[in-house]
């Protein structure tokens, strides 16, 4: 019985494996669509609108899929203890004109201003790709659901880190607005998704920890524009 026990948890590790290495694998293939993509949303751009509309939707679509892959390898290298954490110290305001950076194609094509609110010499200590990873799924979101606005937001207050994605569009509903985003209570459905970019999120605000005190993350309503606001803080 015992043996049997141990080829069906060999099994699930080997399975496990497998699909670990096959969302890298799509992930690649995505990211070669992706600048396949890009490149041919340049040629279009000025000659044939409702193509370059067109592109514009699918080159979205397919960040939002990549980023989903990329999501579900980390989430499980960091379940399986495989993930390097690795905090070191940054200038927050170049992290985050980075994330501005690669959100700045979508931006553009949907009309969308982003006002970028950071003081330019501010230190802090995290892992960047860790947290670009969910700042890029907070924006993801917002954009899907603004109504034209769009807000990054970074302040240090009470010995923490408070990293803000504000939106001008409908906010969260009720429903959702209960406090923190636990990263050990499942996938729920935030604004339409699977709320998976949520799970991810929590999960990367809980591996930043210092000094007894743990990484949060809280969705609420308000904030400078009145609509959602996604809220990572680390301390």
């Amino acid at each position: 019985m015992h043996e049997k026990n141990n080829s069906n948890e060999t099994d699930s590790f080997v399975f496990a494996d497998f699909l670990a290495l096959s969302v890298h694998d799509m992930k690649n293939s995505l990211g070669m669509l992706i600048g396949a993509l890009e490149s041919t949303i340049k040629e279009a751009q000025g000659r044939d609108l409702p193509l370059s509309a067109r592109l514009g939707q699918m080159e979205y679509e397919a960040k939002r899929l990549n980023n989903n892959l990329l999501q579900l390898l980390c989430i499980y290298k960091i379940r399986n203890e495989r993930y390097p954490v690795d905090i070191q110290e940054h200038v927050i305001r170049t992290v985050l004109e980075e994330v501005v950076a690669a959100n700045r194609p979508q931006l553009v094509f949907r009309g969308i201003q982003l006002d970028l609110d950071c003081p330019g010499d501010t230190l802090w200590y995290f892992d960047k790709e860790l947290i670009c990873g969910a700042l890029n799924n907070a924006l993801n979101n917002s954009i899907q659901h603004t109504a034209d606005k769009l807000r990054l937001v970074a302040r240090v207050a009470d010995g923490a880190l408070i990293l803000r994605v504000e939106d001008n569009g409908g906010g969260y509903p009720e429903s959702l607005l209960q406090g923190e985003v636990a990263a050990n209570k499942g996938i729920h459905y935030y604004r339409g998704s699977t709320g998976l970019g949520m799970y991810f999120s929590a999960m990367v605000a809980h591996l930043h920890q210092n000094d007894g005190n743990i990484g949060s993350l809280t969705i609420e309503n308000g904030g400078a524009y009145g609509g959602g606001c996604f809220v990572l803080r680390l301390p």
